[in-house]
Parts: C-alpha cells; structure tokens; sequence
C-alpha cells in the first residue's frame, strides 16, 4: 500500500481543517506496522483511508498497485472485504447473533457459498481458540472473547491486510497481551501484514515499523530490528 501526497481537509462550516497534510508513505507487504500519535495527531483519519473506507482531499492511494479513487463504490467494497480485515476497539459485533453467525457475515456479503462458508467460520473460530464458544451471543463471552471473535471475522475472507483500531483500548493487559501476542502470530506465521493504529507506545513495540503522526504530518518513521 501507498501513499502518496494525501491530503484530507474536513470542512466545517466555511472553515476548512486539515487532518492529514501531504502524507507520503508506503506499507510493504508483510510488515507489521503500528500508526502512533497523541489524539488529534490524524491516526483515525489516516487509518479510515488506509482502509479504504474514505477517499482522500487531494493525493493518491494505492493498494496492491490500484488508485482506489478510480474505483465505483460497489468495486472499492469488494476490493476492501476481500483485502482487508478489520479489527475495532469495541469489538464491532452483532449481539443478537452468534459468534459463528458474525463470523459467517462478511462471507454472506462476499457471496461465499453456504457451505464453504460455514467450513471457513468454523475453522478460524477454532484457530483462535473459540471452538466451544461458536454458538454463544457476544453478550455471552468476555471481552477478550469478543476481540477473538473480531479476529475471526477480520480472517474470515483470508485478507492480506489486518487493520487494527485500538485493538486492545477495552481490555485488561493480560487480556490485551494475549491479542497482542496473536496479532504477532498472524504476522509472524501466516504472512499477513498488519497496521495497527494506537495512542500506547508499550503496544508499537509489538511492530516492525512505527509511523509517528503530529498534526496531520509524518515526524517519523522507525524501525524496530528487535522484534521476532
């Protein structure tokens, strides 16, 4: 993924306020990177158009080598729910259904057939530890059940891009620890690039790369060659 002189300006009123201010970065394949930056700094802004759920001011982005602003709407969510999982600090879930039941939805909106995706939702809920869990409601689970069942759904299409928002602001440490440590698994083991926004610098040592935001602008990118 790309960036390349994104600009993104809100308009209030008749005042213009830019959040990001010509951002230019690229996320390699397979990286594990978290976005830092005290709040204002344009971490959530910056994640909503690296998650192709905003178009950019002025600028380009780029993922897998397309400008998603030439995509139609119908394209740019086809092309996000089979790219990119998302993984939220509240979890996200529908709380009158299953944990299988919100696992299986985004496969539902990707036209999986019924079966495949039946298999597939079974399988990822076994993988992070949920295999007796499957038919609870999210009201029925702890919070670090919840955030797996958000993992799960995250992986349910096989995306290759982990987006993760606050992954752990709900949860006790030992708790966020263990969604941490699977995160670094999903990296580590299967590939996946991650991008993980947060405001906790003791979590972006978990990351290969950090992107350091301040008022809309990049003040730094570093590398963490100790992490394994």
């Amino acid at each position: 993924m790309e960036l390349q002189d994104v600009w993104k300006i809100y308009r209030m009123g008749e005042v213009e306020v830019p959040a990001l201010r010509g951002v230019s970065v690229e996320i390699k394949k397979g990286d594990f990177v978290a976005i830092i930056g005290a709040s204002g700094s344009g971490k959530s802004t910056m994640m909503n158009l690296i998650g192709c759920l905003d178009i950019p001011s002025s600028g380009s982005i780029y993922l897998k080598s397309q400008d998603i602003s030439t995509l139609s709407e119908s394209d740019l969510a086809s092309f996000r729910g089979k790219t990119i999982g998302f993984i939220f600090q509240q979890y996200n879930l529908i709380q009158s259904i299953s944990a299988f039941e919100n696992v299986m939805l985004p496969l539902e909106f990707l036209e999986y057939d019924d079966r495949d995706a039946a298999n597939r939702a079974r399988e990822i809920l076994t993988l992070v530890g949920l295999s007796d869990k499957m038919h609870y409601r999210p009201t029925q689970l702890s919070g670090g059940q919840q955030q797996r069942v958000s993992i799960a759904r995250s992986l349910a299409s096989d995306p290759e891009i982990i987006l993760a928002d606050e992954p752990t602001g709900a949860l006790d440490s030992v708790t966020g620890r263990e969604v941490l440590d699977m995160l670094h698994s999903l990296w580590k083991e299967q590939g996946k690039t991650i991008i993980m926004v947060t405001h906790d610098l003791a979590l972006a040592k978990y990351a290969r790369t950090t992107i350091e935001l301040k008022d809309g602008q990049i003040m730094r990118i570093s590398e963490n060659h100790e992490v394994n």
